[in-house]
């Protein structure tokens, strides 16, 4: 079942609740589901595909509100609530530098989220952005479509083992490469454009940060997600996020198209009158510069 706010389409949780009574780990907390899906993984017997990979076809849905806070926040007017998200390290907290830590609350309120502007969300942040999902894959090749909350949410990504593009392309999702570690599909993200936020609290990351998500089957319908985030300019240490996915067995059912009015020029012209503006990113050059002006004032 899906709902419609302010023009965006978003699955209810109720929809997914059902069918995780099903799972070997139905518990939908991320701690608790993370530590239950580890062990879980030791032996399950996840469906194949003719090539012998765990096969991830099929709709799914996933299981939190990351993308309004990485962090355990409450439910109010504007945020459904969520435990934490991060489950490395086991505090829950993001381990953000003090400087980098202040900025993050300046960026939420001078910038628009990029949801609101129509942009990309970055390759973990499509994997938590959307509620709806459909996963294809090839010997070759993994696809992910999504709906909802980001503008045209999809990736392609390599499994034939092709080198990363290097550090001269900064794209909006990043250039991300696939493969296969036992049953766990890895995939490794460099050439990041830093000009999306990780949430809604004005988290970012650089163009330097490399993210590595690990996608492994703990039964036929369950997905353990993990995204550990690694940008020594932004944090402390990295750190890792996971969540459940919850396969949708609705009949009919299918990915609608999330699409923007280009530009979204009204609702940008209201978000600008008001003083907010489009994140412009952040270079890791700029980062640690403005780390030297933030001890310099300490």
């Amino acid at each position: 079942m899906r709902f419609a706010v302010f023009g965006i389409w978003l699955a209810l949780p109720v929809s997914a609740l059902a069918q995780s009574a099903d799972s070997v780990c139905p518990d939908d907390d991320h701690a608790e589901f993370h530590r239950c899906a580890i062990e879980a993984a030791r032996s399950a017997e996840p469906p194949r595909t003719i090539h012998g990979r765990p096969d991830f076809s099929g709709y799914w849905e996933r299981r939190s509100w990351a993308f309004e806070d990485f962090e355990t926040h409450p439910v109010t007017p504007d945020d459904f609530g969520d435990t934490s998200v991060v489950v490395d390290p086991a505090s829950g907290i993001v381990p953000m530098q003090p400087w980098a830590d202040e900025l993050r609350h300046e960026n939420a309120r001078r910038y628009i989220h990029h949801n609101a502007a129509c942009t990309l969300a970055g390759p973990a942040g499509t994997m938590y952005m959307a509620g709806l999902y459909q996963l294809m894959q090839d010997e070759d090749h993994f696809v992910v479509l999504g709906e909802g909350l980001s503008a045209h949410p999809y990736r392609v990504i390599p499994l034939d083992g092709r080198p990363h593009l290097g550090p001269d392309l900064p794209l909006w999702q990043g250039d991300s490469r696939g493969h296969w570690d036992a049953d766990t599909l890895v995939i490794e993200t460099t050439s990041q454009n830093g000009k999306y936020f990780l949430d809604q609290r004005g988290r970012f990351i650089t163009d330097e940060a490399q993210i590595v998500e690990r996608m492994t089957m703990i039964d036929d319908n369950t997905i353990h997600y993990q995204a550990t985030i690694d940008d020594p300019n932004v944090f402390s240490r990295p750190f890792t996020i996971a969540l459940a996915y919850r396969r949708d067995h609705t009949p009919g059912i299918e990915v609608w198209e999330e699409a923007c009015f280009e530009s979204n020029s009204d609702q940008m012209t209201l978000f600008r009158n008001n003083g907010l503006r489009i994140f412009p990113g952040i270079s890791g050059d700029e980062a640690r510069e403005l780390k030297r002006q933030w001890e310099a004032r300490q």
